[in-house]
C-alpha cells in the first residue's frame, strides 16, 4: 500500500485508510469497556488516534516505532483532531524495510546517500596518498557505520533531529573546517578534516534512529564523545598515523563542545581544536535559526519563542531588499549613444578673442569641416595651446 493521505491534511469528518508510523501506544478505560490510544506520525505531523472497545481486544501487543496500514474517521475530541480506528495492520520488517522513511519522519533535504559519497569524495581529495585518507575510507566504508549513517539525527531536538540530520551536519562542518584551513594555512589541514568527519561518530550509538529518537542506555550513561572515540580506537590502531597524530586527532575529538559545561572532556588546547569546535557550534546554531525561522516568509521579520537551549528568544530581521537596476537588458539610451560617439567632455565657454587672435582657418566651422586625421579632442587641445600662445606675446 502507498501513502497517500497525510496528517496535515486530514480534517474531522475525513475518511482516512493509509500508512502511519506508530510513535507510541497506551491502555485506558472508558465507561464502554478498554480502549487503545496511539500516536501516529507521518513527516507532516501527528495524529491522535482511539482504538475503541470491543475493537481494542484485537489490538493489545502494538510495539511503538512500527508501520501500520491505518482505516477510520476523523473527529473531534477536546477541540482536537481524533482519529477513531477501525482497522489496524501492522506491516511486516521487509514491508517496512521497503518503505520510503521521508514519508514518515522529517528527514534532510539532501538524499543520504548523495551526502555520503561527497563526503568520501572530500576525504580522498583533501587526504590523497596520506595515512588519513585510509584511516577515513574505512571508517566510512565500515559495514555497521554505513549502516547506521543514512538514518541518524544529529541530536535528540536542537539541531538536525532528523533522519540524515548527523551526515549533514558532518559534511558541513568538513567544509567549514577547510574553509577555515583556506584562511588559516598554518592549520593541520588533513588532521581538522579527520577530526570533522569524526568528531559526532558516536552519536551512531548514543541516539536511536527512526520514530522514536531517544537515547539509548549508552548515550545516557557514556556519551558520544566517549563512544566515538571507543569505536574509533580499533581504526586508529590499525592506521598508518603517527602517535602524535594519533594523540592530536583524539584531543579534538574530546573538546570540540568547547566548555566543561557543555559536556566536554577537555578544553580547546590547539589551533585546530578550536577551529573544530567553532565550526561545529556555528553550525548548530545555523541550524537552530533555520528551522526556528522556516515559517517566516524570506521578507518578513519577527520573533521566535523562548528557546530554552539557547536562553533568549531569536529576532529574524526583514531581509535587506535587493537594489535591481532597472532596464538591466535595455538598449543603450540616447544620451549614451552620444557620450559613446563623443567621449570627450565639452570645455568650458571662453571669452571671444580679437580677430588677430582667432584660430587657425583650419580649425574653424562645423566638426565636419574637421580634416579626417584630425579627431576632435586634437582640435580642442590645438585651439588652447594657439589661444595660449598669443595671448602670451600680448
Amino acid at each position: 500500500m502507498e501513502k497517500i493521505q497525510f496528517v496535515k491534511d486530514i480534517h474531522p469528518g475525513d475518511e482516512v485508510h493509509t500508512l502511519f508510523l506508530i510513535a507510541s501506544v497506551s491502555a485506558g478505560t472508558a465507561r464502554n469497556g478498554p480502549f487503545v490510544r496511539l500516536e501516529l506520525k507521518d513527516a507532516s505531523g501527528s495524529l491522535e488516534a482511539t482504538i475503541w472497545s470491543p475493537q481494542s481486544r484485537d489490538y493489545t501487543d502494538i510495539p511503538p516505532g512500527c508501520t501500520a496500514e491505518v482505516s477510520g474517521r476523523c473527529g473531534i475530541f477536546r477541540d482536537r483532531p481524533q482519529l477513531t480506528v477501525d482497522k489496524l495492520c501492522l506491516l511486516s520488517e521487509e514491508e517496512t524495510a521497503a518503505c520510503d522513511l521521508s514519508l514518515f519522519l522529517p528527514t534532510s533535504s539532501r538524499p543520504p546517500g548523495e551526502m555520503l559519497e561527497e563526503l568520501e569524495k572530500l576525504c580522498q581529495r583533501e587526504t590523497a596518498q596520506s595515512p588519513w585518507e585510509s584511516f577515513l575510507l574505512s571508517v566510512l566504508g565500515d559495514a555497521e557505520i554505513r549502516g547506521k549513517l543514512p538514518a541518524a539525527p544529529a541530536a535528540k531536538s536542537i539541531h538536525h533531529a532528523y533522519a540524515g540530520g548527523l551526515l549533514e551536519h558532518t559534511l558541513s562542518v568538513a567544509c567549514l573546517a577547510l574553509r577555515l584551513a583556506d584562511h588559516y594555512p598554518e592549520l593541520d589541514r588533513p588532521l581538522l578534516l579527520a577530526a570533522a568527519v569524526c568528531h559526532d561518530l558516536g552519536k551512531l550509538w548514543e541516539l536511536t534512529s527512526g520514530v522514536r529518537n531517544d537515547y539509548s542506555d549508552e548515550g545516557r550513561l557514556i556519551g558520544h564523545i566517549f563512544l566515538g572515540l571507543e569505536r574509533l580506537d580499533p581504526f586508529l590502531r590499525a592506521s598508518r598515523l603517527a602517535p602524535e597524530e594519533v594523540r592530536h586527532f583524539k584531543h579534538l575529538i574530546l573538546s570540540h563542545h568547547g566548555e566543561h559545561q557543555y559536556g566536554s572532556p577537555q578544553l580547546p588546547q590547539s589551533a585546530e581544536a578550536f577551529s573544530l569546535h567553532y565550526a561545529d557550534n556555528i553550525d548548530a546554531k545555523m541550524a537552530q535559526c533555520r528551522n526556528l525561522f522556516s515559517a517566516f516568509d524570506d521578507a518578513a521579520g519577527g520573533w521566535s519563542a523562548w528557546q530554552p537551549s539557547l536562553g533568549r528568544p531569536l529576532y529574524r530581521p526583514a531581509r535587506t531588499r535587493e537594489i535591481r537596476e532597472e532596464n538591466s537588458t535595455a538598449s543603450v539610451p540616447e544620451a549614451a549613444e552620444e557620450l559613446v560617439a563623443d567621449p570627450v567632455a565639452p570645455e568650458p565657454r571662453t571669452a571671444v578673442l580679437p580677430e588677430e587672435n582667432a584660430a587657425p582657418a583650419e580649425m574653424q566651422g562645423n566638426r565636419g569641416d574637421v580634416e579626417p586625421s584630425l579627431n576632435v579632442a586634437e582640435c580642442r587641445r590645438a585651439t588652447r595651446e594657439e589661444q595660449c600662445s598669443l595671448l602670451s606675446k600680448g
